[in-house]
């Protein structure tokens, strides 16, 4: 395959073939080949305790019909929580930011660290191979970033480049995928792993308000890693057992730009979230114009993607998907199962799906796949893959 390097190369296009492409550095214009990175690992991990909606109620002393009504219609069965230890009298009482933000830093570190290291041993690779890592939170905001802690938690080599996507929402997985996609590409045969870790304990509210109550039947502690590598041995052997990332596509929302976000809550002095009850069809209306592009050049149609791996937003958002991109139940089965076990553990809910899909063993050479996430701004991200 010759390229005219004269006339501008669309990058996802180039990767689509099997035939390595050379592209135009910028600086000093020297070419290097780049190869399509390709998914060779998974991990995820969980906080330690695991409550039934019933018992979240219960721990929170809720008796309100309305609200105890928005947990048991949540289609989930059990989530990761770390909820404050109950006082003398049984009550439970709200922590104060600084607590809050200290809870965040010792979960993500440990449970980023249990992901890490189960995405590496599936990735057949050390910790000493690492190369890069980009580290992903929106429960809480650290400095230096979570990146730098892991590197010192884990002993990791401290020449490891690394980068940390903050304050993204629960996109920000395949954000991060784009990101560091373009870092493997550039840095053949290394391996760059992508971190989301969501204390979701660490951004809870306590307080009977219907808004909260929306917020706290959804969220679950969580963290899923994902490894990348690039290079012609991956794809001349044929034996990595993740696909290769083809292309990646996102959509926008402006109008909706406060429909999930973050507010600072006076009355309780600290940080609480807001998601507004239509972002659910917000999202709907919006995953069809963001496939299309997706697919859009390749000649792929919908009916050609087998595999589908989708944020687990919550039961609404879900089937506000399948109406949307006329999938079915079975399409989105491991999506639904990851909010039955899990609920919403955000930016890393995507990879509890992936992992999900591996462990069925089905995926077959040349089958592709779309991942799907949503989140604030608000935002749809999406990317094609090819096993």
């Amino acid at each position: 395959m010759t390229i005219n390097v004269d006339r501008p190369v669309r990058l996802e296009a180039a990767l689509a073939d099997d035939i390595p492409v050379p592209v135009v550095l910028t600086g000093d214009g020297a070419l290097k080949t780049a190869y399509r990175p390709r998914i060779v690992g998974v991990g995820t991990a969980t906080s330690a305790v695991a409550y039934s909606q019933r018992e979240v109620l219960d721990a929170f002393r809720i008796t309100d019909p309305r609200i105890r009504s928005v947990f048991a219609n949540s289609a989930i069965d059990r989530r990761h929580l770390t909820l404050p230890e109950p006082d003398s009298d049984g009550v439970r009482t709200p922590e104060p930011q600084g607590d809050l933000l200290d809870k965040h830093k010792a979960m993500a570190t440990e449970m980023g660290a249990e992901a890490l290291r189960a995405c590496l041993k599936r990735a057949g690779a050390e910790l000493s191979d690492l190369r890069h890592l980009c580290c992903v939170s929106s429960t809480g905001f650290l400095t230096p970033g979570l990146s730098a802690l892991m590197i010192r938690e884990l002993g990791i080599d401290r020449h490891c480049s690394r980068s940390d996507i903050v304050g993204m929402g629960c996109n920000a997985g395949l954000n991060a995928l784009n990101v560091v996609a373009g870092w493997s590409a550039a840095h053949p045969g290394e391996l760059a792993v992508v971190l989301c870790a969501e204390a979701c304990s660490a951004a809870y509210a306590m307080d009977s308000s219907m808004r909260t109550a929306v917020v706290n039947s959804l969220f679950g502690d969580g963290a899923g890693a994902v490894a990348l590598r690039s290079g012609p041995d991956d794809e001349a052997s044929g034996a990595a057992e993740g696909p290769a990332l083809l292309k990646f596509a996102s959509c926008i929302i402006p109008d909706a730009i406060g429909a999930m976000r973050y507010d600072w809550d006076r009355d309780l002095d600290r940080f609480s979230f807001y998601l507004d009850p239509q972002i659910p069809y917000v999202v709907g209306a919006h995953a069809e114009i963001v496939v299309d592009r997706l697919l859009q050049d390749t000649g792929l149609r919908r009916s050609d993607i087998r595999h589908w791996l989708v944020h687990s937003g919550g039961k609404k958002v879900i089937d506000a998907v399948v109406v949307n991109l006329g999938l079915t139940r079975h399409d989105l089965r491991h999506t639904v199962g990851v909010l039955r076990d899990y609920g919403n553990v955000s930016s890393g809910s995507f990879l509890f799906s992936y992992e999900r899909l591996l462990d069925e063993q089905v995926t077959r050479t040349g089958d592709y796949g779309v991942l799907m996430t949503m989140g604030p701004g608000s935002t749809l991200e999406t990317a094609l893959v090819q096993w």
